[in-house]
C-alpha cells in the first residue's frame, strides 16, 4: 500500500498561490513516479483573509499545522496591509510556535541560469546556508521610550542561548558530515564588535567540533568578509552557520549570485522527531505580476524538492525534481526573470513536472 503524506497548503499572497500551485503540481508528479501520495489541505491565511476579518491567523493554527507532515508556502505580502502586520503574524509566529529553528537555504547556480559574477559557473556556487531562525533580533525584545517625541529611544535586543547556538550547530555540523564534499563548516559572525553574542556562537562552535565532529574542519568569517567572498570567491564554502539577522542578509545576497529570487528556495525546520517544517521560496509575493502567468516558479518548485527529501524522507523524489529543475533550466528556459522566461509559469509546472514523470 502506498504511503500517504499530508501536506498544509498556504498559497498566501499575490504571485504565492501561483507559484505554490506549480510547485504542487510538480510534487504530484513526483509521488505518482515515486510510489506515494500526497494529500493536500488548502489554507486561506493571508492579506485577503485579514482586511476581510481583522484575523491574521486563528488561534488554533499551530495546532492544526501539527497534523500535517509539512507545509507548503506560496508567499505572504499584501500591499493594502502595512508591511509587517503579515509577516510578523504569520511568517515568524508559524516559525517560533512550531520551533522551525533552522532556516535552510541552499545556494546553487543551476545550468543555464546566468550568475552576476565574472567567470563563475555551477561548479563554483554550490553551498548551503544555516540560519538560526528563532532568537536574535526576531525575538522582537525591547521597546520605546518617549515615543512620537524627539527624544524618542527605540531599543532592539538580540536573544541568543547557548541552547538555541548548539542545536543550530548540530544541525550544521551533521549536514556538512553528510554532504561529504569539502566537510568544511564555516562559522559567520562579527566577533570583534558583537563581543557577547559571538563570543558565545565561537565558544560553543568549537567545543561540539572538537568534542564531536573531529572530521570537520572549522572556519570562521566576519559577516562583512564573508559578504565579499560571496562576491569573489563563492567556491570557498561548504556550509555556512550564522545567526538569525546576518543570515537573512546573507541568504539574499545568495540568492542574486545563484540567479535571482526567481530560483531561491528555502526551508524553516524543526528537525526533532515530530516537527513540522514549512517550505518556501524565498522571494516575496510581487503583487504587481498577480494573475499574468509571468512569475518564475523555480523557487517553490525547488521549495519542493527540500519539503521531499527533509520532511518526507523522500530523497530519490527530490533528487528527480532536482535533476528536473536542472533540465529545464539548461534546455528550455532563456532567463530567471520574470515575464522573460520563454515560457509562462504554468509552462514551466508543465515542462518540470514533465522531466519528473518521464524519469530524466
Amino acid at each position: 500500500m502506498a504511503k500517504t503524506h499530508r501536506i498544509a497548503l498556504l498559497g498566501g499572497d499575490g504571485t504565492g498561490p501561483e507559484v505554490a500551485l506549480e510547485g504542487k503540481k510538480v510534487l504530484d508528479a513526483a509521488a505518482a513516479k515515486y510510489g506515494f501520495k500526497l494529500e493536500w489541505e488548502d489554507f486561506d491565511w493571508g492579506g485577503d483573509r485579514y482586511l476581510a476579518t481583522g484575523e491574521v491567523l486563528p488561534d488554533s493554527a499551530a495546532d492544526t499545522l501539527r497534523q500535517f507532515d509539512a507545509i507548503f508556502l506560496g508567499a505572504i505580502g499584501h500591499p493594502n496591509v502595512k508591511p509587517g502586520i503579515l509577516e510578523k503574524g504569520i511568517l515568524l509566529r508559524l516559525r517560533f510556535e512550531l520551533q522551525q529553528y533552522i532556516n535552510l537555504r541552499p545556494v546553487k547556480l543551476y545550468p543555464g541560469v546566468w550568475t552576476p559574477l565574472k567567470d563563475k559557473g555551477p561548479e563554483h556556487i554550490d553551498f548551503v546556508v544555516v540560519r538560526e531562525n528563532n532568537e536574535g533580533l526576531y525575538t522582537g525584545s525591547g521597546g520605546f521610550l518617549k515615543y512620537g517625541t524627539p527624544e524618542e529611544v527605540a531599543v532592539q535586543t538580540s536573544i541568543q542561548s547557548r541552547a538555541g547556538c548548539d542545536r543550530c550547530l548540530r544541525f550544521a555540523f551533521e549536514l556538512t558530515r553528510n554532504r561529504n564534499r569539502a566537510k568544511t563548516l564555516t562559522l559567520v559572525g562579527k566577533t570583534n564588535v558583537l563581543t557577547y553574542e559571538y563570543d558565545l556562537w565561537e565558544r560553543a562552535f568549537h567545543a561540539m567540533g572538537e568534542a564531536e565532529y573531529p572530521d570537520i574542519k572549522r572556519d570562521y568569517n566576519h559577516v562583512d568578509a564573508c559578504c565579499m567572498w560571496f562576491v569573489k570567491n563563492p567556491e570557498w564554502y561548504d556550509v555556512i552557520v550564522v545567526n538569525n539577522m546576518f543570515g537573512d542578509i546573507i541568504t539574499d545576497l545568495g540568492a542574486m549570485i545563484q540567479g535571482g529570487m526567481g530560483i531561491a528556495a528555502g526551508g524553516n525546520l524543526n528537525p526533532d522527531e515530530g516537527g513540522v517544517s514549512m517550505y518556501e521560496p524565498i522571494g516575496g509575493s510581487a503583487p504587481k505580476y498577480t494573475g499574468k502567468n509571468v512569475i518564475n516558479p523555480m523557487a517553490a518548485i525547488g521549495a519542493g524538492a527540500m519539503l521531499l527529501e527533509h520532511s518526507l524522507g523522500e530523497k530519490k523524489a527530490a533528487d528527480a525534481v532536482e535533476r528536473a529543475i536542472m533540465k529545464t533550466t539548461a534546455e528550455k528556459m532563456k532567463s530567471q526573470s520574470a515575464g522573460q522566461m520563454g515560457m509562462g509559469t504554468t509552462e514551466v509546472g508543465d515542462c518540470v513536472a514533465q522531466f519528473v514523470a518521464d524519469g530524466v
